[in-house]
């Protein structure tokens, strides 16, 4: 059998086709290939950890350890210097108004005693005074009665001298001494009178001062007496004793500590926020506090105006009803929500922001090259971070540790 040579125009064309399937694919894979060839380090793919950038609202917080503590703990003081008596033991339930310990101090005792004497002596010499007072007006007035007898009867005289004057019948001495009689007796009665009036003005005077050393004592008796009630310890609120601060039959001195009755019935979180969120912190910011895997709303109600340990004390309250079985001094895990964002560009958080100072971050692209690219950061939430420019949104940025990267400007990420 005869084998025929190849035509040579035949060879030729697939000498063409070949060519042209070897330049085509060359341009396809030219840009992959350079990228592939630009990148400087190769890091594993299953090393890293990536995200998508995306567009939507973002909640600044901070997740801070709580402590449950009593809204309502009032520490109890002496009211004197004295001997107390408990009445209660630790622990025991109370209600408000229970009598809970009593101070027995014999100076207030024997000072209130001594007051309420002078307050029954003054009252007695504000009575004898009263009564010496009517008595003196009594005889004011009877002189001045008596200067009306002898002015009605001095009057009458004179008509008597005037009458006698007119028929003659009387010498002109003796009916001057009528008139002259008659005016002594107007200006007796004038000023007994005035006497009168003028004693009665000093008696009431004097009764009011003597009424104003009664009133007096009497509040220095009133003071003592509440002090000596206060000597009996109450408790002010529904609740149960805390630690005792002092001894049975102990001596105590003046506003010394003695017992701390709990309310149970309120409860708050006491909190140590760290020091870089002390300029965004107020009173009023709302708060999630987890319980049991449970979220209750709160909201600051106190935040410490100084800073010590790197750290700000804070108190968070409870919304609405509070849940049960809480204890005291339990540990609380609470998100106090700082700020809200709304329609940012955001991407979660991670070590990318440490390791690349919040200015680098990593596209990777369709054929797994990781290139570098500058960023801006801005807000930071405990789980996505705000990106004011350099991304833009559907883009994937590596955010995980970007030491392995070694700040290349293209890396390979192999399988």
């Amino acid at each position: 059998m005869r084998i025929e040579p190849p035509s040579p125009h035949k060879r030729r064309v697939l000498i063409s086709a070949a060519a042209v399937v070897i330049i085509a694919s060359l341009l396809f894979a030219a840009p992959s290939a350079e990228r592939w060839a630009n990148a400087t380090i190769s890091v594993p793919y299953d090393r890293i950890r990536t995200a998508t950038v995306t567009r939507g609202d973002l909640v600044r917080d901070v997740s801070v350890q709580g402590r449950v503590v009593a809204a309502v703990s009032p520490t109890l003081y002496a009211t004197d210097s004295g001997t107390i008596t408990l009445h209660v033991e630790a622990g025991e339930e109370v209600v408000a108004g229970q009598v809970l310990a009593t101070v027995e101090s014999p100076d207030l005792a024997s000072a209130l005693q001594q007051a309420e004497s002078s307050l029954e002596k003054r009252k007695m010499e504000l009575e004898r005074q009263r009564i010496e007072s009517k008595q003196l007006a009594l005889e004011k007035r009877k002189a001045a009665d008596l200067a009306d007898v002898a002015l009605v009867a001095a009057r009458r005289e004179k008509r008597r001298a005037d009458d006698a004057h007119e028929r003659g019948v009387i010498p002109r001495i003796d009916y001057e001494k009528a008139q002259d009689e008659l005016r002594n007796a107007e200006l007796a009665h004038e000023h007994a009178v005035a006497d009168a009036t003028l004693f009665d003005e000093r008696l009431a005077f004097e009764l009011r001062a003597s009424e104003f050393d009664v009133g007096r004592q009497a509040l220095v008796v009133e003071d003592l007496r509440r002090q000596v009630g206060q000597l009996s310890i109450s408790s002010p609120v529904d609740g149960i004793v805390g630690d005792l601060l002092v001894d049975q039959k102990a001596a105590v001195s003046r506003d010394m500590p003695v017992m701390a009755v709990v309310d149970l019935s309120r409860f708050e979180i006491d909190a140590q926020i760290p020091e870089s969120y002390a300029d965004d912190l107020a009173v009023g910011m709302q708060a999630e506090i987890l319980i049991a895997g449970h979220a209750y709303s709160g909201h600051l109600v106190a935040v410490s105006p100084e800073i010590v340990g790197n750290q700000v004390a804070s108190r968070i309250r409870f919304e609405g009803e509070m849940p049960a079985r809480l204890r005291q001094n339990q540990r609380l895990t609470t998100r106090i929500l700082l700020a809200e964002h709304p329609d940012v560009l955001q991407v979660q958080r991670g070590q990318f922001l440490d390791s690349g100072a919040g200015r680098i971050a990593y596209v990777v692209g369709e054929d797994r090259i990781a290139t570098r690219r500058q960023i801006v950061m801005g807000a930071r939430s405990l789980g996505a971070v705000e990106v004011l420019s350099g991304l833009e949104p559907g883009e994937t940025i590596v955010i995980s540790n970007l030491d392995p990267f070694r700040g290349a400007e293209t890396v390979l990420l192999t399988n």
